[in-house]
């Protein structure tokens, strides 16, 4: 039975401090709520923490990704692969722009990308991979890069970007993993773009929001770059209000029908504070961790690992498989734990389980991996508003609810 002495333990909910809070009242105060100062220096501060030339702020990491296609002149008649198992946001990007959407398993036993299936998944159509950094664990870059080098003859470039690569662009759905590394790089340095997400919910959040930063070595030049996401952000616009407040400056050209996705001073204010706070963030989760894996995984609970002699992950998530259970026992856990007062979740359903995609012709039975790993998947809380005292609570309540529903757990 569950402990009479109810905690409530939501989820996720945002680490927000009075420091937050006065930087988003002198943005509103400041005249500048929209893209502004903040914006451009929040930017800055994140070009330099991630190590790279430039960033670039939106509303939202679903719109860095999809600018990123445009940008490259990806569309109507190329592939783009990304895997099964993740947000709908890495795939419908591929959809909004007109391209064809190609699904990879994930290898047995992982949330990571079946490196082998990708090799085969790559056409002489595909113009893109996004692989997913869940969790906020980097993917095997070195794998997807060597994979790409070795299917560099079957690349058609479309225009001159393309052709600048000359192979298929890695973007990195990184919505997970700011502040991850991986052998000696962080996220960010490594794919040839990376999409990151200020969402309510994560480590680092702005309410709602995204950055995309691209690699150092990439040789598209930064300014020119720069400027396009501008210009797809603001709708083609050749001015941002920012500099159209220079003496004598209102008049601008509209050069492309573009679209609307600029991140906002208040946002930005918002985010500042967040980045001055976010090596002790992520510190305490990493915390929570530890005390989550000496727990539960003497148990026999399995966890995706998040740190390693060549890597850390930002610890966005905890995601915990339950030996020998399927889809009725984890929801009858998810459930019981949330009477407990436990707010947990699943992440993630496979893609071709929703309607959407299966609209689109995807069948789960094409991606057996992913579903075995769905099936028995619990995330837990993780958080820096969690006590010590709430991740015992976590723990103890999980080990009783799991004895209830399936005496697994001695």
């Amino acid at each position: 039975m569950i402990d009479s002495k109810l905690r409530n333990v939501p989820f996720s909910p945002p680490d927000i401090t009075e420091a937050e809070i006065e930087e988003v009242i002198k943005a509103m105060k400041s005249g500048w709520i929209t893209t502004g100062p903040r914006t451009k220096e929040f930017e800055k501060r994140i070009a330099e923490y991630v190590g790279v030339n430039k960033a670039v702020c939106l509303n939202s990491a679903t719109a860095a990704m999809e600018l990123t296609l445009r940008i490259l002149g990806i569309g109507p008649g190329d592939e783009v692969i990304t895997s099964a198992y993740t947000y709908t946001a890495s795939a419908s990007i591929i959809d909004h722009v007109g391209a064809k959407i190609v699904l990879v398993d994930t290898a047995p036993d992982s949330f990571e990308m079946d490196y082998s299936k990708l090799a085969d998944a790559i056409t002489e159509k595909t113009k893109a991979i996004i692989p997913v950094d869940i969790a906020g664990k980097m993917c095997d870059y070195n794998t997807i890069y060597e994979i790409v080098e070795s299917k560099k003859v079957l690349f058609k470039a479309n225009n001159e970007i393309q052709l600048l690569f000359n192979r298929v662009i890695v973007m990195a759905d990184a919505a997970h993993a700011f502040g991850a590394e991986g052998n000696g790089l962080k996220c960010g340095q490594v794919a040839d773009f990376t999409c990151f997400s200020f969402h309510a919910v994560k480590n680092l959040t702005t309410a709602e929001g995204g950055a995309v930063v691209w690699s150092n070595r990439i040789r598209l030049e930064d300014e020119w770059l720069y400027k396009q996401y501008m210009l797809y952000s603001l709708h083609g616009q050749s001015k941002d209000a920012l500099a159209k407040t220079q003496i004598g400056a209102w008049e601008y050209d509209i050069v492309y029908p573009a679209y609307k996705c600029n991140m906002t001073d208040i946002m930005a204010g918002f985010g500042l504070v967040q980045l001055n706070r976010y090596e002790g963030l992520m510190k305490r989760r990493k915390e929570i961790i530890e005390m989550y894996d000496n727990a539960l995984l003497p148990l026999g609970i399995q966890s995706l690992q998040h740190c390693g002699e060549d890597f850390s992950s930002s610890g966005h998530l905890y995601l915990a498989r339950i030996p020998g259970i399927g889809e009725v026992e984890r929801n009858q856990i998810i459930i019981k734990m949330s009477e407990a007062g436990v707010a947990c979740n699943v992440h993630y359903k496979p893609l071709p389980m929703f309607t959407a995609y299966k609209n689109l012709g995807f069948d789960i039975k094409d991606y057996p991996n992913a579903y075995e790993v769905y099936k028995n998947e619990i995330t837990l809380p993780l958080h820096t508003l969690l006590t010590d005292e709430d991740v015992v609570y976590v723990i103890d309540s999980l080990k009783n609810v799991i004895r209830e529903v399936q005496g697994r757990v001695k």
